[in-house]
């Protein structure tokens, strides 16, 4: 990558092994389950987070999406934080394809909901209510930092789940971040889970995909769902290559891209005009304010760090001065020190 982008995991590109395996890729129709690279892909993800099966999707929120028209019937509610990126960031499909009623509740700053918050949630057996069918948590929780849950936490709300009859899913866009973190493999992190997805094309540099995991059942019921919603893919062996990489070996990276954080947050942090608290620099996300003393506003800083140092970063969508910058694997520690230099020389 010529340019410095830290405005997501999202940004990163496939690496020379994943386009080389692209380019040999064998490949058949995904949609006659024929494309056996596409079924290495889902069987070796299905054993890595000690699932029964798994399934090839388009993208986080297309699997988020199917597994709420699995678990939820139209006008049945779901229970998810205020800040998760099913409710905030995937356009409403809950409740626009899946009539699924969204029953938020707070999250908090370590990225949990509160387990008395949850159960105050959960609609009693009357006929004025709509059923509450569903528990879905965030690991990372990204809108509050990249925080991750731990494993204590997420056995908590799948009591709660298995005690009132409730699915539990876990959008694991970024579970191999939280697993890091905790030094766990990621399995043992949604042991308890009825579904998760996690996303090949972020941290771990696919370009295009994700990965839904649960019981046979499950994923036979989300096939039909991803069908519905125009996910059959025919020679999808071509992305799944790159996706074999990503669980294969760059699962195992991260800890690097968390270590890049710190050194980026701890170099922000010596500067004027910035704020940031390292004690939430956690997993590969570090959020930092620009201060009203500062000599440029926060678009102009965004305009100078791109047309003058190819850096790219914006501050976080809601908030004015709040940046959020991510690592990834092209974000080395050469460039955080060429990053933290460029701040530096803007904001003397």
């Amino acid at each position: 990558m010529k340019t410095i982008d830290f405005r997501s995991d999202t940004v990163s590109h496939p690496t020379p092994a994943m386009r080389e395996a692209m380019a040999s890729a064998v490949v058949g129709d995904d949609v006659y389950g024929d494309d056996p690279t596409v079924n290495q892909l889902e069987s070796e993800a299905a054993d890595l987070l000690g699932k029964e099966a798994a399934l090839f999707v388009t993208s986080g929120t297309q699997g988020n999406l199917i597994s709420m028209l699995v678990h939820c019937g139209r006008g049945e509610e779901a229970i998810i934080g205020d800040k998760a990126h099913t409710f905030v960031y995937e356009g409403g499909g809950m409740a626009a394809l899946g009539g699924v009623i969204p029953h938020t509740v707070p999250v908090q700053s370590d990225g949990t909901l509160t387990l008395n918050d949850i159960r105050h949630a959960i609609r009693g057996d009357n006929v004025h209510y709509p059923r509450t069918k569903l528990v879905s948590i965030e690991n990372t929780q990204g809108t509050v930092g990249g925080m991750p849950l731990s494993v204590e936490y997420t056995e908590s709300v799948a009591e709660i789940a298995r005690t009132h009859g409730l699915k539990f899913h876990i959008d694991g866009a970024r579970i191999f971040n939280a697993a890091a973190y905790f030094d766990v493999p990621a399995r043992v992190l949604i042991a308890s889970a009825d579904s998760m997805t996690f996303c090949l094309s972020k941290g771990l540099c696919a370009p295009v995909g994700s990965i839904l995991v649960g019981s046979r059942a499950f994923i036979s019921e989300a096939r039909r769902a991803r069908k519905m919603l125009g996910g059959g893919l025919r020679q999808a062996g071509i992305l799944a290559a790159a996706g074999l990489i990503s669980i294969r070996e760059m699962i195992h990276r991260i800890p690097q891209d968390h270590a890049n954080a710190r050194l980026l947050g701890e170099g922000l942090a010596t500067l004027p005009h910035l704020r940031v608290d390292l004690s939430r620099v956690k997993t590969n996300f570090v959020f930092f304010d620009l201060l009203e003393s500062a000599p440029l506003t926060p678009d102009e800083l965004v305009k100078r760090l791109e047309a003058d140092y190819g850096i790219l970063m914006r501050p976080y969508p809601g908030f004015k001065s709040t940046f959020r910058a991510v690592t990834h694997y092209w974000i080395t520690p050469e460039r955080i020190q060429t990053t933290v230099d460029a701040v530096r020389a803007l904001l003397s």
